[in-house]
């Protein structure tokens, strides 16, 4: 028996066709079907086997990347390490950069990526205007104190705070992000 992740299945899959009138192509009578012996979604095959997969950063739109990637640098004390300028033709906020955490501290490297047609989304979200496609979540021991130095660094406190322990900030170019405490 044949095993996915740990899990026996066996595939039934006989073909046999037979020739279109015209010639041009085959119509199959018995199609392939995998038959889960211990509850395997149909879609794994015998081929299939999951590839090691890490996520390694996040991109933010932005419509100029290098000044919201200079505000994470300070505000979260990453380096900015690389950047690219304008494309020929484009405006000069066109472009890209990048922040990653010192050697040793965890979390992912933040991409900046120029939008030319940004819209700041809602937060909170209101029906038929610009949705949060994506926010940051980030663990601080004192949310006090965390909202005083986002705010220093450019960041607004949200109007809307849906949870006491969490709080929502807008960055420079309209991103929600929440700080919260890290138990």
């Amino acid at each position: 028996m044949q095993q996915f992740q740990g899990r026996p299945y066996t595939i039934d899959c006989q073909v046999t066709g037979q020739r279109s009138a015209a010639g041009t192509g085959l119509q199959l009578l018995n199609p392939c079907n995998l038959h889960a012996v211990s509850s395997v979604p149909r879609r794994y095959t015998a081929q299939m086997m999951q590839p090691a997969l890490r996520v390694t950063s996040v991109s933010l739109a932005a419509p100029d990347p290098r000044e919201l990637a200079a505000f994470y640098s300070n505000f979260l004390g990453w380096p900015v390490t690389s950047t690219d300028p304008a494309r020929p033709g484009f405006p000069p906020e066109d472009g890209w950069a990048q922040i990653r955490p010192p050697a040793g501290d965890g979390g992912p490297t933040l991409n900046f990526e120029y939008e030319a047609g940004y819209v700041a989304p809602v937060w909170p979200s209101v029906q038929g205007q610009q949705q949060l496609q994506t926010h940051l979540d980030i663990a601080v021991n004192d949310l006090t104190s965390a909202v005083a130095w986002a705010q220093q660094a450019g960041a607004t406190l949200a109007a809307y705070q849906p949870q006491d322990d969490v709080r929502v900030m807008i960055d420079p170019v309209g991103h929600p992000f929440c700080l919260f405490l890290d138990a």
